[in-house]
C-alpha cells in the first residue's frame, strides 16, 4: 500500500512512502537490505520542500529563527560542518501515551507533522543529521533522505514504549544521517548501553567519518538516555559508559568527536558534570550562545503535561573543544513563538527545539591527525 502525504497526490512522495505492515525490526531490516529501485533515484530537496509546503498549507507558518555567528574572525579554511540534533517527539508516544493536555490530537497526525519534521530538516540543509525517538525510520526518514544523499543508520531500543501502543509503528530509536559526498564512512558501532553492568533499555551510535575536504576524521554520536526523576544516578552511569565506548573510539580523544543528545538531564545533573569534566575535553556547543559563555539556554523542551507544566534543558551538542570549532548556532525559539499552549503544535511538530551547529577544524599544527 501506497502512504500519500496528506491531500497531496504527487509522484515523487508516493514512490517513496510505502507503509510497511510489519512493526518489527527483523521484517523492516529485510526492505533495507533489497531496495526498491525506486528509493535509489535522488530527489531534489526543493521539491520535496514543496510537497510539505502543499500538505500543510492550512498550517500556520513555519518558525523563523537565526543562526548566531559566534567567531567573528572564522578562516575560511573549508566549508563548516552543520550538525543537527532533534528528537523528534516518537508518533506512537506523541499520540499514544505523552499526554500533551493543550496539543490537538489533530496537530499530531502522522501525514502532517511528518511534512513539519520534513520542513524543517531541510530547511537548514544539515551535513549530519542526529535524531531520537525515530519510529518511523524505514518507511519515512530512510527512503526520503538516502535519496537526498544521506548514508542513514538506526539503532531501536529493545524495549520501545512504541510497543505498548496500539497500531504502532514499530519501536523507536536513534538515528543518524550524514552527506555521503561530503563524509565517508571509516567505522561505525552501535551501542547498548549499561548501567551498573546490567544492559539498559537507551542506545547510541558513534561513526567514525572521514572529511573528503580536509582528510581529517572525527567521530559523531547521536544517543537518547534514560527520562524521568529519580532515575538521575542511572543516567549518570549510563553517562560513563557512553564516555568509556567514545574514549576508546576516538583514541583517547586523538580524534575529535561531537556528541548529540537528548540527555534528559538538567545542566545541575551528574551526567552533565561527567561529560563537562570529561579527559575528552568536551564542551557544550549551545552554552557559547549566552553572553559569558558559560551557561545553557533555560530550555529545549517546553510542554504541558497532566501534572502541569514542564520547562527544562535536556538536549545538548557537545563537541572537542581543542580540535573543533563552533562556528554559528541556531537560535532558539522564544516564548512568544512557542505561544502559551506550549509544544507540540500546528507549528512545531516536537515537544523539543532542533539545535544546529557549524563546526570547523582548529588549525593548530600539532593537531593535525
Amino acid at each position: 500500500p501506497v502512504c500519500s502525504m496528506g491531500n497531496s497526490t504527487s509522484r515523487l512522495y508516493s514512490a517513496l512512502a510505502k507503509t510497511l505492515s510489519s512493526g518489527t525490526v527483523s521484517q523492516h531490516q529485510d526492505c533495507l537490505e533489497q531496495p526498491d529501485s525506486a528509493q535509489l533515484d535522488p530527489i531534489d530537496p526543493k521539491d520535496l520542500l514543496e510537497e510539505c509546503q502543499m500538505v500543510l498549507q492550512k498550517r500556520p507558518p513555519r518558525f523563523q529563527r537565526s543562526f548566531v555567528n559566534l567567531r567573528k574572525n572564522a578562516a575560511g579554511n573549508h566549508r563548516p560542518i552543520r550538525v543537527m540534533q532533534w528528537n523528534i517527539l516518537a508518533q506512537a508516544l506523541g499520540e499514544g501515551k505523552d499526554n500533551f493536555v493543550q496539543c490537538p490530537m489533530e496537530a499530531l497526525k502522522w501525514e502532517e507533522r511528518k511534512c513539519l519534521i520534513l520542513e524543517e530538516i531541510l530547511a537548514y540543509k544539515p551535513d549530519i543529521l542526529c535524531l531520537q525517538e525515530v519510529d518511523h525510520y524505514f518507511d519515512t526518514f530512510e527512503p526520503l533522505l538516502s535519496r537526498l544523499g544521506y548514508q542513514c543508520t538506526f539503532f531501536p531500543k529493545p524495549w520501545s514504549p512504541c510497543l505498548d501502543v496500539e497500531q504502532n509503528n514499530g519501536p523507536d530509536g536513534c538515528a543518524l544521517f550524514f552527506v555521503k559526498e561530503r563524509f565517508q564512512l571509516v567505522n561505525s558501532a552501535n551501542i547498548r548501553l549499561t548501567a551498573m553492568k546490567l544492559k539498559t533499555n537507551q542506545v547510541a551510535i558513534a561513526q567514525t567519518l572521514k572529511c573528503n575536504e580536509t582528510g581529517r576524521l572525527f567521530c559523531i554520536a547521536v544517543t537518547h538516555l534514560k527520562a524521568r526523576t529519580g532515575w538521575e544516578r542511572f543516567r549518570s552511569a549510563q553517562g560513563c559508559d557512553l564516555l568509556q565506548n567514545l574514549k576508546s573510539i576516538t583514541q583517547g580523544a586523538k580524534i575529535p568527536l561531537i556528541v548529540c543528545g537528548d540527555f534528559n538531564a538538567e545542566p545541575t545533573e551528574e551526567v552533565y558534570r561527567e561529560f563537562s569534566n570529561s579527559s575528552l575535553n568536551l564542551n557544550s556547543a549551545y552554552k557559547l550562545l549566552s553572553p559569558d559563555g558559560q551557561s545553557e539556554p533555560p530550555y529545549t523542551t517546553w510542554k504541558i503535561r497532566p501534572s502541569g507544566e514542564c520547562r527544562h534543558t535536556l538536549d545538548y551538542i557537545w563537541y572537542s573543544q581543542h580540535a573543533l570549532n563552533v562556528n554559528s548556532a541556531l537560535g532558539l525559539l522564544t516564548e512568544e513563538q512557542i505561544g502559551p499552549n506550549r509544544l507540540p503544535s500546528f507549528n512545531y511538530p516536537s515537544d523539543h527545539l532542533s539545535l544546529v551547529c557549524d563546526f570547523s577544524f582548529n588549525q593548530d599544527p600539532d593537531r593535525l591527525l
